[in-house]
């Protein structure tokens, strides 16, 4: 840095200290100053004026010591001679180096100007250097921001812009003094057309992400459908390990805490990957924009949208393409996971009111498609088949937390639709084995059949398998084992329906007992009543043994449904209304069979010829009540020899009973008018040769108590007392089952007379009494 000049005010002191100078270098050093200072200031005058003062001055000064010291004086006049001299040789010099400065003072003063000057070039270049280092700092920025959004980082590029901003944009711009204000006002109002601009492309990257997940949906439902059902695999092994774990449905505490180890990922696996990135950027991007309701709302529009778009107009449930229900439902599994996952994965965009709205609007739409479609449905298999599509779509979605309580009632619609098709089904099943039947008892040729037959049907076997010889013949008819094939099948099919997920067993239960009593007491009970019709006693008896072994059949199912049904039906026994259809109606079997016999015995009774006056007694019974006792006998032995003991007694004891009576009615007919004793005889006879027979029975001292009014009645007739029936005491206790009314009437018949008409007008005259007496009983 250039010494500064020293400024003087007045010359006189400063030549004093020049005069004064011991040397010569002090000299110059006092000199050079005082002239560069009269040279600058323009004061040359006043310096040599002052010189000349102090010349002046030293002159007098010299006069005055001469006069005194005139020696002396000379002396120093020679030596003022001399320094003056000097003195002008050096005043030359002096003026010399005077113009020298003053030259080199010009020249420096020049440098100096231009020095000046080169500064102030420099501090103005080193100004805009600076300006541009800022401008450049901001355009890098700039360009930074949009070469992160041609890279597509979009949350980068909007940060480096809000740096952008914060760092240089708003200082410079409040800085009126900044140089970089035009370019800054410039880039802030471009600021948001950029922000503009990653809007738009991080939207156009969130459409295309939602176009790929709206295309991969299905396939993300086929994934999730796969592992549920991996999840059921797993979980029937160990219910084979362990039966207790039965109890626990999938998706159940217990379940889910066996198949923690089992790690699977149905939105990040080998098969597929969904990468929520797109999303989060363009939430983020929203968020730093101060647009979150507006993107919220927009991304919601577009949900709805590609909902609409997933769900067809109308679907095939027998069909296995896009328009199946399983591609259905599979669409609408994957879309409701993408849903659950954005809502966990950013609450703030996607709440549970939104979601749970798309997917109660998603089950309705497929529930409606879905029960429209049933309508074209008619086979039970089918059926099967789209509830267990269901079933793994409403297994897969409760995992995830959804509300599957409607897809539950439309399980019980599919169900209720089941059921109608199945009991049609066995309905025309019943039906044909009930009408192709032979009502024969059935054959059987070998073990294997029988042990088939045993198998299948509910009987009990009054011996070993070991012990029988084959063939042999069993007691019911083909249709028994047949009807209860159907009828395990039926109950197996029905509960085939809750296999793999079924929330309302209760159903089943009722259902089931509903349809079983239809089934049988209107298929099978009412057709085989139908054909009691028949006037074959051996086709009436096979149904009787048929409707004894369906009672049978029925009391077992009670004990079999009761145990098959579910822990939330309501407990105590379980009554089927067909068990006691078929309890009745096998009294109206046997009172089928009953007026069969009766009506056998009634024609027999009409053959009935009795010479109420013969002439001699008859040699032996009559005809007619040898043919009785021998179908009696016949019948039981063949026709009724399968029935019970004790049905067998009460047809035995029923035909007794009304054969009795028709025997008795005989003698009281209006057309009979006398009877001698040989007619009494006769009578006695065969009713004689009637207790003979029911004597020869197992019973038959139970059973001859149908004969006791028949036997008192002709031991009255043949009383040589007749008027003991008349006394009270007496009549009841030789002839107590003697109508008091019928009694009187006989004795007023009976006559000791003995015709002596012939054979022929004799027999004319039973042949009319007869026919009086068969016109008069109808």
């Amino acid at each position: 840095m250039p010494r500064k000049v020293q400024s003087y005010d007045d010359y006189r002191s400063a030549v004093q200290q020049i005069i004064l100078s011991t040397t010569d270098a002090e000299f110059l050093d006092q000199l050079i100053p005082v002239l560069k200072d009269a040279t600058i200031t323009s004061r040359s005058s006043a310096l040599t004026q002052n010189l000349s003062q102090y010349a002046d001055d030293r002159e007098v000064d010299i006069e005055r010591i001469g006069l005194t010291k005139h020696e002396e004086f000379l002396g120093s006049v020679n030596q003022l001679q001399n320094v003056r001299e000097r003195t002008v040789t050096l005043t030359a010099d002096i003026l010399e180096l005077n113009q020298s400065i003053q030259a080199s003072t010009e020249k420096l003063a020049a440098q100096k100007q231009a020095l000046v000057n080169t500064r102030a070039v420099r501090e103005n270049i080193s100004d805009v250097s600076e300006a541009l280092k800022e401008s450049l700092k901001i355009l890098h920025s700039v360009n930074n921001a949009h070469d992160l959004i041609r890279k597509k980082k979009y949350y980068g590029a909007l940060k480096s812009l809000d740096d952008l901003q914060n760092e240089f944009l708003i200082p410079t711009i409040q800085n009126q003094y900044a140089t970089q204000h035009r370019l800054a006002d410039l880039i802030q109002k471009s600021i948001p057309a950029s922000q503009k601009t990653i809007s738009e492309a991080v939207m156009t990257d969130l459409n295309t992400w939602l176009y790929r997940i709206r295309e991969t949906s299905q396939f993300l439902g086929e994934v999730a459908f796969y592992h549920t059902e991996t999840r059921r695999a797993r979980q029937q092994e160990r219910i084979q390990q362990n039966e207790f774990l039965d109890h626990f449905s999938l998706n159940s505490a217990i379940e889910l805490v066996f198949d923690e180890s089992e790690e699977f990922d149905v939105l990040d696996n080998d098969e597929l990957q969904v990468d929520f990135t797109p999303l989060f950027e363009a939430l983020h991007i929203h968020e730093a924009l101060g647009q979150s309701d507006k993107f919220r709302a927009e991304y919601a529009a577009t949900r709805r949208r590609q909902k609409e778009l997933l769900l067809p107009s109308s679907i095939s449930l027998t069909t296995d393409d896009e328009q199946s229900l399983s591609s259905l439902l599979e669409g609408i599994a994957g879309f409701a996971i993408i849903e659950k996952a954005t809502m966990r994965r950013a609450p703030q965009l996607r709440t549970a009111i939104d979601v749970e709205e798309l997917w109660d609007s998603m089950c309705s739409t497929a529930i409606s498609l879905a029960s429209k479609a049933l309508n074209d449905i008619h086979n039970a298999e089918v059926l099967v088949q789209i509830k267990g599509v269901f079933a793994l779509f409403i297994q897969t979605m409760e995992g995830w937390g959804y509300s599957v309580s409607r897809l539950d009632d439309f399980l019980v619609t599919l169900f209720d639709k089941y059921a109608q098709l199945l009991k049609r089904r066995f309905s025309e099943d019943f039906q044909e084995i009930v009408s192709t039947d032979d009502y024969m008892p059935m054959a059987i040729n070998t073990r294997e059949e029988y042990e088939k037959v045993a198998n299948v049907s509910w009987f009990a076997q009054d011996q070993p398998v070991d012990e029988l010889t084959f063939p042999c013949v069993l007691p019911f008819s083909q249709m028994y084992p047949l009807c209860c094939i159907d009828i395990r099948n039926f109950l197996n099919q029905f509960y085939f329906f809750s296999n793999d997920y079924f929330q309302h067993p209760t159903k089943i239960d009722d259902a089931l007992r509903k349809s079983l009593d239809e089934l049988l007491t209107e298929k099978v009970c009412k057709s085989l009543v139908e054909r009691l019709s028949s006037q074959y006693p051996g086709q009436i008896v096979q149904i009787l043994t048929n409707l004894e072994h369906f009672e049978t059949a029925c009391q077992e199912l009670e004990q079999l449904l009761i145990q098959a049904r579910s822990s939330g039906s309501a407990g105590g026994p379980l009554t089927l209304a067909a068990t006691e259809q078929f309890r009745e109606h096998k009294k109206t079997a046997e009172k089928r069979i009953f007026e069969l016999v009766n009506s056998k015995i009634d024609d027999l009774m009409e053959t009935a010829e009795y010479d109420w006056m013969a002439y001699t007694p008859p040699p032996e019974p009559s005809s007619y009540i040898q043919t009785l006792t021998t179908y009696l006998s016949n019948i039981m032995s063949t026709t009724l020899l399968g029935l019970p003991r004790e049905i067998k007694e009460l047809i035995y004891f029923d035909a007794l009973s009304h054969a009795a009576s028709k025997i008795l009615a005989l003698p009281l007919s209006p057309d009979v008018k006398k009877i001698n004793p040989n007619g009494v005889v006769a009578l006695a006879q065969d009713v004689q040769h009637l207790t003979d027979f029911v004597d020869s029975l197992e019973n038959g001292f139970m059973l001859r108590s149908n004969l006791d009014e028949l036997e008192q009645t002709i031991q009255l007739l043949q009383s040589e007392n007749t008027d003991e029936f008349f006394d009270a005491s007496t009549r009841n206790k030789k002839y107590g089952r003697v109508d008091a009314m019928n009694g009187p009437i006989l004795l007023e018949k009976l006559t000791q007379q003995i015709s002596s008409a012939g054979p022929t007008s004799q027999r004319f005259v039973n042949f009319s009494s007869n026919l009086s007496s068969r016109f008069g009983s109808k």
